[in-house]
């Protein structure tokens, strides 16, 4: 398909540079199969679903993977988006025409690394020299990697330290939040359980390439990157059975989504799985694992805008993305939800 069929205006007024507060208090689009639109909110989330429901989390955490750091005398700017090893990072790095394969970057507060060659997709491979958990040094060193529309208007600050980490981070790893769990509280949980809503987490590492354009002109020629997820068996045993019970399974956020389906075959039953998955998925796929989304609203021409096309029709979803942005829905990582129901 032409990628263009994707497009979309968007004010740039309508980038939420900051999240709700309380983080619930997001307002929330509700889709329902072919037609119908309802404005709600986060917070009516238990009533918007069944009891037998089972919401999927991604329980990845984000680790302060940019880095600012000097080789010799030129500044480079480093966003680790893949562990390659224990002390070893893939990165995409701003002013990397002054970096050669070896050369040392020192990114201050006793943090170094060596560079290796360019890969065929413009990143470097760093390795972090010294004994301590390359977590600890970006602990001490590093940025949270707010995403590009957001990190172009104002400064990373100590709050997004809190703001975009979501309620179930734990496994660290992801340079991306998975967006749509940042709209959960305690107290919604709470209200999920009262209403008899089942809840699963699993493990996908979000990249930085979650953020990267699509530069072809049809999505067939797109190259989709990596990503490495976890779903354990056990897990998996619980989802298949909420299904065979008549339950619906509800991804909250498309990375749920992407690795949910990388694990489910034909037959629809989900296995264990461990590994990468680049799964593409564009109008005219067949979900297999998911009954429904919960995300938040997404960029022009995306893989994401497309994921959700593919669930709910491009159509539908233009005219949802039109209606939400006339009535002034906030977008993007810091933004509004949606909930899709087919």
């Amino acid at each position: 398909m032409r990628v263009d069929l994707f497009d979309f205006d968007l004010p740039p007024e309508r980038i939420a540079l900051r999240p709700a507060a309380p983080r619930d208090a997001a307002r929330m689009l509700v889709l329902r199969g072919a037609d119908g639109v309802e404005d709600r909110g986060v917070a009516d989330l238990p009533d918007a679903l069944r009891a037998g429901d089972c919401l999927i989390f991604n329980d990845t955490r984000v680790i302060p993977a940019q880095l600012e750091g000097m080789r010799g005398a030129a500044r480079i700017g480093a966003t680790l988006h893949k562990r390659l090893g224990l002390r070893q990072w893939q990165a995409f790095l701003r002013n990397a025409k002054r970096v050669r394969d070896g050369d040392r970057i020192d990114f201050g507060a006793g943090v170094t690394a060596i560079a290796g060659p360019r890969d065929e997709d413009g990143g470097v491979s760093l390795s972090f020299e010294g004994e301590e958990p390359v977590e600890i040094l970006l602990e001490r060193a590093g940025r949270m990697p707010l995403p590009p529309y957001i990190a172009s208007k104002r400064p990373t600050d100590e709050r997004d330290r809190e703001d975009y980490q979501t309620l179930f981070a734990r496994e660290d790893g992801a340079v991306a939040a998975p967006t749509a769990a940042l709209h959960f509280t305690p107290g919604l949980m709470e209200r999920l359980a009262a209403a008899e809503i089942a809840t699963e987490t699993l493990t996908l590492h979000v990249g930085a390439g979650t953020f990267l354009p699509v530069k072809a002109d049809d999505t067939d020629d797109h190259r989709m990157h990596a990503e490495w997820g976890r779903i354990d068996a056990a897990t998996a045993e619980r989802l298949n059975a909420v299904r065979a019970k008549g339950g619906r399974l509800i991804s909250v956020g498309t990375t749920s989504l992407r690795l949910l389906e990388s694990a489910t075959g034909e037959d629809g039953v989900i296995a264990p799985f461990e590994g990468e998955t680049r799964i593409f998925i564009t109008p005219g796929y067949r979900f297999r694992a998911i009954d429904g989304l919960m995300t938040n609203f997404h960029l022009p021409k995306s893989t994401l805008f497309m994921l959700v096309s593919a669930l709910m029709g491009r159509e539908r979803m233009q005219s949802a993305y039109a209606h939400a942005i006339a009535e002034g829905y906030r977008f993007y990582s810091y933004g509004d939800a949606s909930l899709l129901l087919p």
